[in-house]
């Protein structure tokens, strides 16, 4: 794709402006103009991930309105008093908008019940990404100010989960920012620095690693995680409480507790997981069900976990190291329309608590 991008404006001669064109030798013109050419071979390979870079004031914004007239995102409205959930396209069914959310790592079921405006910055930018992608054209979704306006740790994380959730629905998103830091997380296909019109081919590398350091932790830590868990902010009792770190800040919450079964004492059972909304996304969920699955049944102990977050039985179920031993309760209806976007509708409990069991895939094929 070779575009030129041809910035002119009037410009009105005043006294100041032949002042400062005198001081230093500027020509005095009509029009202030600015010509650059670009070449995006784009059409050279498929790709899912695009990202084109520069600092402030490089043209970035002006090259990609025009390479894909009108369909650069900025911002997007949102209803005043109704949820997200309600911002969606109508025909989006209630399993599809939260599969949407919890694919660019919003995954508390509390956030989506609320307002736009009351989210943190964060909550807030997935959101926005994932109805830019709900409501994509032509299977292309252009951001511009990519990840400008939330924190750096936020602008990375969410741009791993963003880059999956594109490469899963096999459609195109392509990214504008000044911010390179977002580079090993988006692994982008190709970039273009506008200000080197410097084009690149990309192969998809992993996110660089995050170093998880989990130990026991005192049950007042909890305050921090209660208000994202999608039940009961309440701790039993009787919980024993870990928390997961990286550098020293906690980042997750795992707690469990005896089960009270009349035949048997060697059941425990799952009481809280919760990953804080910045780190969502990352997988830290399903490694931390995996680590403590694992470290129970050493200890002789049948590990069993209750879910009915969507995408914890998302993935619990894609585990080979989890058997279903129940299934749902009761269902959900899919239509948006069938649900009339009755809050009570949407409590996250109504989508009914599956039960799974942690079985070490050895322990299967015994």
């Amino acid at each position: 794709m070779r575009t030129t991008v041809d910035l002119s404006v009037d410009v009105e001669t005043t006294g100041r402006v032949m002042q400062m064109a005198g001081l230093f030798d500027v020509p005095l013109t009509e029009k202030s103009r600015f010509t650059v050419e670009h070449d995006l071979p784009l059409e050279e390979q498929s790709w899912s991930v695009g990202l084109i870079l520069g600092p402030s004031g490089a043209g970035k914004s002006s090259l990609a309105d025009a390479l894909w007239p009108g369909m650069v995102i900025r911002e997007l409205d949102w209803p005043a008093s109704q949820s997200i959930l309600d911002a969606f396209p109508a025909d989006m069914g209630i399993r599809d908008i939260t599969t949407a959310l919890n694919s660019v790592g919003l995954g508390s079921a509390p956030s989506w019940m609320r307002p736009y405006r009351t989210l943190s910055t964060g909550e807030a930018f997935r959101a926005t990404i994932a109805r830019a992608i709900a409501e994509s054209h032509r299977g292309l979704v252009v951001v511009d100010e990519y990840t400008s306006v939330v924190d750096r740790q936020v602008a990375q994380v969410a741009s791993h989960t963003v880059q999956k959730m594109i490469r899963k629905a096999g459609t195109q998103f392509v990214a504008v920012t000044c911010h390179y830091d977002v580079i090993d997380w988006l692994q982008p296909d190709w970039m273009y620095d506008v200000a080197s019109r410097e084009f690149t081919w990309r192969l998809v590398q992993p996110h660089p690693p995050i170093e998880l350091e989990v130990r026991k932790c005192d049950r007042a830590l909890w305050g921090t995680f209660a208000r994202h868990h999608y039940l009961s902010p309440k701790l039993h009792g009787s919980a024993v409480c870990h928390a997961a770190y990286v550098d020293g800040r906690p980042v997750a919450f795992h707690a469990h507790r005896h089960y009270p079964h009349p035949n048997t004492r060697t059941i425990q059972l799952a009481h809280r997981l919760v990953v804080l909304p910045d780190w969502q996304g990352l997988g830290i969920a399903s490694r931390l069900a995996d680590f403590f699955g694992q470290w129970l049944w050493d200890q002789g102990y049948r590990y069993r976990f209750a879910v009915a977050h969507p995408g914890m039985i998302a993935m619990l179920r894609k585990s080979p190291r989890w058997q279903q031993v129940s299934k749902p309760a009761k269902g959900l209806s899919t239509s948006t329309k069938e649900l009339g976007i009755r809050a009570q509708q949407l409590d996250p409990r109504s989508l009914g608590l599956v039960s799974f069991q942690y079985t070490p895939p050895k322990a299967r094929q015994q």
